[in-house]
C-alpha cells in the first residue's frame, strides 16, 4: 500500500467527530460530495470498510485506525507548529478525554483547573461509564480516559489513581420503611434501588457480597461498575437516574438507596439528609488513567494534574 494521503485521513477523522458527512463539510469548508470522494477514495486504497454510514458516523475496526493515526498525527503537529514558534490557524490544542460521571461531579474538574493554560488547552470531555472509557480510546475518540481497566489499551500507557470509594446510603425515613424489618442482607435486595443506568452493576455486586462480608471492612471490585455476575440483582424497583448529581439528590428524596461517592454523601451524611446503611462497609473501584505513548506536553500537563488531583480526593490501594 502506497503512503496515505493526509487530506483524506483528515476527512474521515472529521466525519467521525462531527458525526455526518454534511457537518464534516462545513468544518473543512468543502462540499459533502468532496468529504464522500475523499472517504471513498481511502476506502479503495486501503481496501477497507473504514466507516459504518449510519446517525452518527462509527469508524469500522480499521476505521478506528485510522481515526488513532489521524488523531496522533492532528496532536504532534500542532506541537511540532507551537515549538516552531509558527501560527496555528487551528487554535488551541485540542484533547479529547473519556472520564466517568461520578468522577465529573467530584474531582476531575479541579484537576483540570490546575492544567496551566499558556499556551490554552481546550478539553473535549466525553462521558462514559469507566469500565467502558476505554473502548472510547481503543476506537481513537478520545487521548486519554478515566479507566477501571488496568490493562493498557494498545499504544497506550496506564498509570494508577487511586479507589473511589461509595458508600451504600439511604435517607432515614428510606430506612426506617423498608430495612428495619430484619437483617439488612434480607431486606437490601427487595428494596427499591437507584442505578446510574442498564451497565451500571455497583448495587447489585454490593447486594451478591454483601451476606459473605461480615467483618465490617470494605468491599472491593476490580472491575468497576460495568462487571457482570451471577447472584441476586439488587431491587426488582429500579429507578434509572442518569446523572451524578440526579443520582445523589434521588437517594436523598427516599426513592430507594444507592452507593454513592464518598465525597458527595459525606455533606448529606453530617446535615443528617443520608444515613449510611453499612457503617464500615463500602465498595471501592479502582481508577487508572490511560492516555496514548505520545510525548505532546498538553498532554502530559493534563496527566500530571489529574494525577495530583487524584491522589487528593482518592483513596490509596490497600
Amino acid at each position: 500500500m502506497t503512503d496515505l494521503p493526509l487530506d483524506q485521513v483528515r476527512t474521515l477523522l472529521a466525519a467521525v467527530d462531527e458525526g455526518t458527512f454534511d457537518a464534516a463539510a462545513a468544518a473543512l469548508h468543502v462540499t459533502p460530495s468532496a468529504v464522500s470522494q475523499r472517504v471513498k477514495a481511502l476506502e479503495q486504497q486501503t481496501g477497507r470498510v473504514l466507516l459504518m454510514r449510519t446517525k452518527p458516523i462509527r469508524p469500522t475496526e480499521s476505521g478506528q485506525v485510522l481515526v488513532r493515526f489521524a488523531r496522533q498525527l492532528a496532536a504532534l503537529q500542532q506541537d511540532a507548529r507551537a515549538e516552531l514558534g509558527i501560527a496555528d490557524a487551528s487554535g488551541p490544542a485540542q484533547l479529547p478525554i473519556a472520564v466517568n460521571a461520578d468522577s465529573l461531579a467530584t474531582w476531575f474538574l479541579p484537576a483540570l483547573n490546575r492544567v496551566p493554560q499558556d499556551p490554552p488547552i481546550c478539553f473535549e470531555l466525553h462521558r462514559e461509564d469507566e469500565a467502558h472509557t476505554a473502548a472510547l480510546l481503543r476506537e481513537g475518540q478520545v487521548m486519554a480516559a478515566v479507566t477501571s481497566s488496568a490493562r493498557p489499551v494498545a499504544g497506550c500507557t496506564v498509570r494508577p489513581l487511586g479507589l473511589n470509594r461509595y458508600l451504600p446510603v439511604a435517607s432515614s425515613r428510606f430506612a426506617e420503611r423498608h430495612l428495619a424489618a430484619g437483617p439488612l442482607a434480607h431486606c437490601l435486595p427487595d428494596a427499591p434501588v437507584i442505578v446510574f443506568d442498564r451497565r451500571d452493576a455497583l448495587q447489585d455486586q454490593f447486594v451478591r457480597k454483601l451476606p459473605a462480608d461480615g467483618d465490617g471492612t470494605g468491599i472491593g471490585t476490580g472491575g468497576g461498575g460495568g462487571s457482570e455476575g451471577g447472584g441476586p440483582r439488587a431491587g426488582s424497583v429500579r429507578h434509572y437516574v442518569p446523572t451524578s448529581e440526579g443520582y445523589c439528590d434521588a437517594v436523598a428524596a427516599g426513592l430507594g438507596w444507592g452507593l454513592v461517592p464518598e465525597q458527595q454523601a459525606a455533606p448529606l451524611l453530617r446535615s443528617g439528609g443520608l444515613v449510611e446503611l453499612t457503617p464500615g462497609r463500602w465498595l471501592d473501584v479502582p481508577l487508572y488513567w490511560q492516555q496514548w505513548k505520545l510525548d505532546v506536553p498538553a498532554l502530559g500537563l493534563v496527566a500530571e494534574a489529574v494525577a495530583a488531583t487524584a491522589a487528593e480526593f482518592l483513596h490509596a490501594p490497600a
